[in-house]
């Protein structure tokens, strides 16, 4: 079971539907491990092609291997509209420790509707479950003090 620190940096998406009537899509990204939710800025205007490069930290502690990312269109005047999903299996991350800037495929109702770029690192937890035994310290124990001051 994988413990440790989930670093995802969100880096850019592509061919998302801009679907706005009036104006450019205003695209963030929501994103869900388990019950840590992170929100990434808004990029105003950005239509079809924009870009976030922003890094978010997920304490991941049992063995949930999924990463959900939503994307959404900052509406002004009604609700914001989601444009399509991403889910992330991180069994490889976890594993390898890193993966570098992948595009992952966007859907919506079950079609294609773009892509999502995203780079992962995971950084273990080091402790006694793991089987990491730190070093016994072999000066200045109470065992080794002779009493005398």
């Amino acid at each position: 079971m994988p413990r440790g620190t989930l670093e995802v940096v969100l880096i850019s998406a592509k061919g998302i539907d801009d679907n706005d009537f009036l104006s450019s899509i205003d695209p963030y990204v929501i994103l869900t491990y388990r019950a840590q939710e992170k929100k990434s800025t808004v990029q105003e205007d950005a239509g079809s092609k924009p870009q976030w490069n922003e890094s978010f930290l997920f304490t991941v502690s049992d063995s949930a291997s999924e990463l959900n990312l939503k994307i959404m269109d900052k509406d002004n005047f009604s609700q914001d509209d989601c444009l399509g999903e991403a889910t992330i299996h991180l069994d490889p991350v976890f594993e390898a420790g890193s993966i570098p800037e992948t595009a992952y495929k966007v859907v919506k109702d079950e079609e294609y509707c773009g892509e999502i770029k995203v780079a992962l690192t995971f950084t273990a937890e080091r402790n006694e479950e793991q089987g990491y035994d730190a070093p016994e310290e072999s000066y200045g124990g109470w065992k080794e003090s002779s009493g005398e001051y």
